[in-house]
């Protein structure tokens, strides 16, 4: 083992660690274990029955061991005392194909034998809102266009400045926080990194933001669609591809037109050959699209995309490119997992480079107000079904992330769409009482 933890503990004054992983809901799970046994729990892993969690998984099967990565260890800022440790999840001896960071590093490992290593970056939006969840928490935060509104920015100092402190405390390298475009929204950034890192702090930053809310008696949610009349949360992730060693940006062309290279496109175009079944792990829940093709809110746009198209520096589209040799992709939301987010990028990506496939031309308009001018562009499905259903449908996506992940991420989605359609709503009592 090239890292102790044991001795890390001794070093960094650490008495407990939390192993942890995310399950195919994005649901963070964890184990806290003593300082003083960590070191077994890094040889052979903290056991777990996974079908207590979201995984696709029964009572009879055996036990599930997460077995920790010291690489990705972060010494709580709030509570030095405890350690956090991203795990990769085993059972009988080998890795679990189902479990989210597992299905990361296999598209990782793709990557590398092609000579590639996924630069990225996200943005995680949030609400803070009461503890009950009825509302924002902030009674004063009312503009219409409450978006860079630094009064009610620094109104929520004490909050975004401990979340802040702790990014600069774990070397992060946070560099700007901001009142987002919804009243009571919040978005702080930080320094893209390889994507597995870039996973493994998007996970910890949900945890360690909600739990900061906490001690200041407040509620982080990371919710796509909140509030239905405000703007909803979602989670770009910037993307470039670099060569295997991470020194050259092998989407850069200085000489064309938005500063992208033929992989750029390539890459680009698998994305978006593949967007609406992505939809599915990117906006994996209900709510979801409530948030995308969502009417305008109160702020006078949604920022979030209806259609597959891309373009420069304009925030209408599914994706924009703001400067030469990366693209922004704005169509996940706070509810996708941080793992498959990344899996499913890398995979599309790939799957385009391998097919050469081409995103065709780019659109330069508004598609808020003129997308009705653009024909043969494909719709975003307008539900978790229609997109399960997309993704079930796939075969060319199903194999790239891997047939047993999508199965068993398709059976527990559907179970949640047939729980939600055993739901009654008021909405449905209000219009169909008196058929």
């Amino acid at each position: 083992m090239a890292t102790d933890l044991t001795q890390v503990a001794q070093d960094k004054g650490i008495a407990y660690f939390l192993i942890s992983f995310v399950d195919l809901f994005g649901v963070l799970r964890a184990k806290l274990v003593p300082a003083s046994a960590i070191g077994e729990m890094q040889q052979n892993g903290a056991g777990f029955a996974g079908f207590a969690a979201w995984l696709d998984m029964t009572p009879a099967d055996p036990d599930m061991f997460a077995i920790p990565d010291p690489e990705s260890l972060m010494q709580l800022p709030w509570q030095p005392e405890i350690a956090w440790l991203a795990a990769d999840l085993w059972m009988n001896g080998k890795e679990v194909e189902a479990s989210p960071r597992v299905a990361l590093k296999r598209q990782i490992a793709k990557a590398e034998q092609a000579g590639y290593t996924m630069m990225t970056g996200v943005e995680c939006e949030y609400f803070l809102i009461t503890p009950d969840g009825s509302a924002i928490s902030d009674p004063d935060d009312t503009q219409s266009k409450p978006c860079y509104d630094q009064t009610a920015l620094m109104r929520r100092f004490p909050v975004i400045r401990e979340i802040c402190d702790a990014m600069l405390t774990l070397g992060w390298g946070p560099y700007q926080n901001d009142h987002e475009d919804a009243n009571g929204q919040f978005e702080m950034n930080w320094t893209y990194a390889d994507c597995l890192r870039t996973a493994d702090r998007h996970a910890f930053f949900k945890y360690m933001t909600k739990t900061i809310a906490e001690k200041h008696d407040l509620r982080a949610t990371f919710m796509p669609k909140p509030f239905i009349h405000l703007t909803g949360n979602g989670c770009h992730a910037h993307v470039s591809l670099w060569d295997k060693a991470g020194r050259q940006n092998l989407f850069l062309d200085p000489q064309n037109e938005l500063g992208l290279s033929q992989t750029a496109y390539q890459f680009l175009g698998g994305i978006m050959h593949h967007a609406e079944s992505l939809c599915a792990i990117f906006n994996p829940t209900v709510n979801s699209y409530k948030r995308i093709n969502a009417p305008v809110t109160r702020s006078g746009a949604t920022w979030s995309p209806n259609a597959v198209t891309y373009s420069g520096n304009n925030r209408t589209h599914m994706i924009r490119v703001p400067e030469q040799g990366r693209f922004e992709l704005r169509l996940m939301d706070g509810a996708a997992n941080p793992y498959l987010l990344q899996a499913a990028v890398l995979a599309a990506g790939l799957d385009g480079l391998e097919h050469q496939r081409h995103p065709g031309e780019p659109v330069y308009l508004n598609m808020y107000e003129e997308g009705h001018k653009v024909s043969a562009v494909k719709r975003l499905p307008a539900t978790l079904l229609d997109a399960l259903r997309l993704l079930e449908a796939n075969a060319g996506l199903r194999a790239a992330l891997g047939e047993e992940l999508v199965e068993a991420y398709l059976k527990l989605k559907m179970q949640e769409w047939r729980d939600y359609t055993n739901h009654l709503s008021e909405w449905e009592r209000q219009h169909t009482l008196n058929c």
